[in-house]
């Protein structure tokens, strides 16, 4: 289905005032409550919606909805699945069904249904709990100006350094939270958790700190954890605002190899809360954020040869099946290789592997752990202008502008705070300088070279109140 998340919205209520206008996507008509609703055409796709949902309430609840008081529909898109508004369906039961209408019927006697239906009519959800937002900047909705100030939604960015000039930027683009990555020794101190804590508090920023170690130390995991888990609750106590547990757990990389998998996180992820809470509840608890990928293909996890990886969304499900929703207050999500606007679910020239795309990649995560809302610790858009060519592994962004970078990370905030459910989206990054043939970090950097910030403007527009 070729369909974009900007696509017009479309409410109609159908009236015997207008019997004798047809229905069509572009015109707002009414419905009859004292007469048969009336049948623009057989052939109308909304229509045929209609009755499809008609029929199911029909067959559900045993009752004849020949009249009804009123309905309305709206065209949307699902970010986890037509079914994630049922309560009686598991996330693992989920269909794979992003787009269509969602109806909401009120029969005569001033009952109220909401149900969703497909574009092909082929599959259909009675709703149970109220999940999608008819307002603007709700699910379904195009970006609005100002929408990243409503709710709890706070935008951050990843610094090298909190220098004047990044300050400024991220004043500017409305952030109010600074993020660092502490690299930990097994047996070291939080000097450099203080510090960055400190700086980011001198310059009026909550601070989220990414505590990861190194793979080579984790041969005694037991042990590991261990010290792991003290270390952060150590770090806890100095006054942090979040801590991320680990980072790309899911890839060699950063996990040590022949143990990669959601459920040997959890192993860590555990401990590490516990001991986070216990030293100071108030610091928010971010799981690690996995590398989006699919290398691993149909095996979900490749844990043999030079390469241990599993795919992010089977990460997520070892996560929840080993019982990771408890130990978390926000699921951490990547997403860093788009090089299309996320408001569209179509039209990457890669393919339509769902990390290529914004809503694709949420939904990802939360099919799995829907319990917790998300917090995005990564979110960058590359693009190679003022650097020159780009490394070969990242070919796919070299047509991204400034201008695109700009636009679209104010859409990805805008699109997060509308959803409802991300608590927290950091830009990688903000000012960052290496660009080299192995990794173009500079080239995500929203300072861009002579110092100026397009997209600080274009985030500011998005977050201010």
């Amino acid at each position: 289905m070729q369909i974009s998340r900007t696509r017009p919205r479309f409410l109609a209520v159908f009236s015997l005032l207008l019997l004798g206008i047809v229905l069509s996507m572009g015109l707002s008509l009414t419905a009859s409550a004292q007469e048969a609703t009336p049948v623009p055409t057989p052939a109308d796709p909304v229509w045929r919606g209609f009755t499809t949902a008609r029929a199911a309430l029909e067959e559900k609840f045993n009752t004849d909805l020949t009249y009804v008081k009123n309905w309305t529909f709206e065209q949307v898109e699902w970010k986890v699945s037509i079914d994630s508004c049922d309560e009686a369906v598991t996330t693992l039961d989920y269909r794979p069904v992003y787009f269509g209408w969602e109806y909401v019927i009120t029969s005569l006697q001033n009952r109220t249904w909401r149900v969703r239906v497909s574009f092909d009519l082929k599959a259909v959800t009675i709703c149970t709990k109220e999940e999608v937002s008819t307002t603007p900047g709700g699910v379904g909705a195009p970006p609005v100006t100002g929408s990243g100030a409503t709710g709890s939604f706070e935008l951050g960015g990843h610094v090298i350094s909190l220098t004047a000039e990044a300050k400024t930027a991220m004043q500017t683009a409305g952030m109010t939270w600074m993020k660092k990555q502490v690299r930990w020794n097994l047996g070291g101190d939080t000097a450099q958790a203080q510090a960055y804590i400190d700086a980011g508090k001198a310059g009026g920023f909550k601070v989220l700190l990414s505590i990861v170690g190194y793979p080579t130390e984790m041969t005694n995991m037991d042990s590991y954890i261990a010290s792991y888990a003290t270390y952060v609750g150590q770090v806890a106590k100095l006054g942090p605002d979040a801590i991320e547990v680990w980072n790309e757990a899911n890839i060699d990389r950063e996990w040590p190899a022949g143990k990669v998998g959601g459920a040997e996180y959890t192993k860590l992820l555990k401990p590490a809360y516990e001991a986070i809470k216990a030293n100071n509840a108030n610091v928010i608890v971010i799981s690690a954020a996995p590398s989006p990928t699919g290398y691993a293909g149909s095996a979900g996890c490749v844990q043999n040869g030079a390469v241990h990886v599993c795919n992010d969304d089977v990460f997520f499900q070892q996560m929840a099946n080993a019982g990771a929703g408890n130990y978390m207050d926000c699921v951490g999500l990547h997403y860093n290789e788009g090089i299309i606007s996320p408001t569209v679910n179509s039209g990457d020239p890669r393919g339509g592997y769902p990390t290529y795309y914004f809503g694709g990649n949420i939904g990802r995560a939360r099919a799995y752990i829907s319990q917790r809302p998300i917090c995005i610790t990564e979110l960058g858009f590359v693009s190679p202008e003022g650097y020159g060519p780009i490394a070969p592994n990242f070919a796919w962004g070299a047509n991204t502008t400034v201008a695109q970078q700009a636009q679209w990370l104010a859409e990805a905030a805008s699109t997060s705070a509308g959803l409802g459910y991300v608590r927290l989206m950091i830009v990688w990054n903000i000012n960052f300088t290496q660009y080299d043939g192995n990794d173009p970090q500079a080239g995500y950097a929203i300072i861009r070279p002579g110092g100026l910030c397009p997209a600080c403007t274009a985030l500011g527009n998005v977050m201010k109140k």
